[in-house]
């Protein structure tokens, strides 16, 4: 099957790495950005209704990657894609997260409009992901004071490899049968924060180690580092979800998908090693 392909949030963690993998395929697709920089990409952003209708043209398969400044996504990504619709986007395949069931905040929203209006649509619910150990708060911390922090007590989640995140995406935008599912997103093991800490110890060759915090604790902490009150408390919520068993669950999401097994820990951290001080 022939695609036109437009990525929203095409330079972001799963976008970049699908549009690699769209590349080494030959499959001709654009980059939906603020910020376009090239002849592939072209501008788009949520908040801008009159960026849509150009984006959308000619397009067949849509990658939907939600705001970040905005959690009102039921109202404000819809009406674009009302648009998109109109000019004759055909398959939507949303990112959304395994904590989010359609008609859950944010994401769930736009699970549930893409349910109820879209011929062809598949939802990609990950649970957390691996690359979170190198980037954001979690560098910092690993690489100035060999800890991990955290609110998730011995709480344990099935880390997921964006890489896999990414070819599920693929796989859902290229496909030749309709899907009209979500899929839960896991990695092929459940690891607590103690777990990642022992293993980053190995690689590293030096101890890391997590540091357990109340949420209060942490959403403070989080606060001094820079975020708002709102989010800081969002997060720490979140870590408290773990702590108490909700993101402990395997699935087969990504095989069902992608017809291969997900990337384990420890051959992620052999793959990224290079991103942490040694």
């Amino acid at each position: 099957m022939q695609n036109n392909i437009l990525i929203t949030g095409g330079k972001g963690k799963t976008g970049r790495l699908i549009s690699e993998l769209l590349t080494q395929n030959g499959i001709a697709h654009r980059i939906g950005t603020r910020t376009p920089e090239s002849g592939s990409e072209i501008a788009f952003d949520w908040m801008r209704p009159d960026l849509a209708e150009a984006a959308f043209s000619g397009i067949r398969s849509l990658y939907i990657v939600a705001p970040t400044n905005t959690s009102d996504h039921g109202s404000v990504v819809p009406p674009l894609l009302e648009i998109a619709l109109e000019k004759g986007v055909q398959r939507f395949v949303l990112l959304s997260a395994s904590s989010l069931a359609s008609g859950a905040p944010m994401m769930g929203k736009i699970h549930a409009w893409l349910e109820a209006n879209t011929p062809e649509w598949t939802v990609l619910r990950p649970t957390w992901f691996m690359q979170n150990f190198y980037e954001q708060r979690h560098l910092v911390t690993i690489n100035e004071e060999n800890a991990i922090y955290s609110a998730t007590g011995d709480g344990k989640v099935g880390f997921i490899d964006a890489l896999d995140i990414a070819r599920a995406a693929v796989s859902a935008l290229t496909s030749n049968r309709t899907i009209n599912k979500d899929f839960i997103l896991t990695g092929p093991e459940t690891l607590s924060y103690g777990d990642i800490a022992a293993a980053l110890s190995k690689a590293l060759g030096r101890k890391i180690s997590h540091r357990n915090l109340t949420t209060s604790e942490l959403a403070s902490r989080l606060q001094q580092n820079g975020l708002d009150e709102t989010y800081s408390k969002i997060l720490s919520a979140m870590d408290n979800d773990i702590a108490s068993g909700t993101e402990e669950r395997i699935t087969d999401g990504v095989k069902a998908l992608t017809g291969v097994n997900p990337c384990s820990l420890d051959i992620f951290i052999q793959r990224e090693c290079h991103r942490w001080k040694v």
